[in-house]
């Protein structure tokens, strides 16, 4: 038997897990054991704005349920392919249960694209399954590290690559919501090593002062409360929290010196509120926000550096940003499936602990 977490679309907390046996492997295709997956904000996201941004297609249910992706590693457990072998481990997109059939093509040594005609709408990047035994990012002794900062560290990479490819807008401040985030955490390392000169400011609450000055990825940390304080000099903003109100008072606050405002995660530009995302004409001072959306970026910046430019930018950010993180973030693992539900609806409530990384082990 398979078991799935599915997922009530409309009421996130509300979830069950369901079982249905495992049908005949088809010619071609590869059935993966899923091994561990991380929970963090990102799959968050990608419930919020699964119905916006195709999320739900990944991995289907029925009627109102959806499945929420995940990133994590598995092991091949049957396989009808010649060139994938049983006992072979990949990292990738997963879903939140035991099992995946996966229909590999476009192989190398480093990896295979799942070819399955559901997931050909979607973007690439999330098709790719990386082959562990040739895969220069694996590490086997930071595999949990992969899984809970590897894609939003991409994603903090993506961001920063934007804002040097416009001259960060003319800014001279990075203002960053949600500072204590993975993302954030992120683009803060990149943004120290690659724009040394801009001043990183990060955003929190209260209680989360303490850990993010910690992490000594930015040069100044402030409260939310405190944001009519900000520095009146050109600025670009970067919003992970998805607060409208936060959001609404960071533009006014900067007015005329926030040159770029750009929403990246939790929830879609119209979500937001009215006068938050500015597509009803909005009433912030400053410019309209922008949404982020990860893999349109990567694959500009892909473009750009060419594959293999790409990997070993990345490669070099991700090395410095272990090196950062290392011992900021404990690894908490839990066994079982409903203990990856449990942890999908903490973190969905904001009840997780920015200083743990949620580990689950089906």
């Amino acid at each position: 038997m398979a078991s799935t977490i599915w997922v009530q679309k409309q009421a996130l907390t509300q979830t069950h897990v369901h079982e249905a046996p495992m049908p005949m492997l088809s010619e071609g295709a590869v059935r993966l054991r899923i091994e561990s997956f991380s929970v963090t904000a990102n799959n968050i996201t990608y419930a919020v704005i699964g119905d916006v941004f195709g999320y739900w297609n990944f991995f289907p249910a029925e009627g109102d349920f959806g499945v929420v992706p995940m990133w994590g590693h598995a092991i091949v457990e049957e396989s009808r392919h010649p060139d994938i072998a049983v006992g072979e481990r990949v990292y990738g997109y997963l879903p939140m249960g035991t099992h995946l059939d996966v229909l590999p093509g476009k192989i190398s040594q480093s990896g295979f694209t799942d070819m399955a005609a559901h997931r050909q709408p979607m973007s690439p990047i999330y098709n790719q399954y990386s082959r562990l035994a040739a895969d220069p990012e694996h590490d086997p002794a930071k595999e949990a590290e992969r899984m809970l900062f590897g894609p939003l560290f991409k994603t903090g990479f993506l961001i920063e690559a934007m804002l040097r490819r416009e001259r960060w807008f003319g800014a001279q401040n990075l203002v960053i919501t949600s500072a204590s985030s993975k993302t954030a955490m992120g683009l803060a390392s990149v943004a120290r090593d690659l724009s040394p000169d801009i001043k990183r400011i990060g955003l929190t609450s209260k209680g989360n002062i303490g850990f993010v000055k910690s992490t000594a990825l930015y040069d100044d940390v402030m409260a939310y409360d405190d944001v009519s304080a900000l520095p009146q000099s050109a600025s670009v903003c970067v919003d992970f929290a998805g607060n409208s109100s936060l959001l609404r008072s960071i533009h006014d606050t900067l007015a005329i010196n926030l040159e770029y405002s750009c929403l990246v995660g939790a929830t879609h530009v119209d979500a937001r509120g009215p006068n938050s995302a500015g597509a009803s004409g909005g009433t912030m001072p400053g410019p309209k926000p922008v949404l982020f959306f990860a893999p349109d970026y990567a694959v500009a910046t892909i473009q750009e550096l060419g594959p293999k430019g790409f990997g070993e930018a990345v490669g070099r950010s991700w090395k410095s940003f272990l090196a950062a993180a290392h011992g900021i973030v404990e690894i908490e693992e839990h066994k079982g499936l409903q203990s990856a539900a449990t942890a999908f609806i903490e973190t969905l409530q904001g009840k997780t602990d920015p200083q743990k990384g949620i580990i689950i082990r089906p």
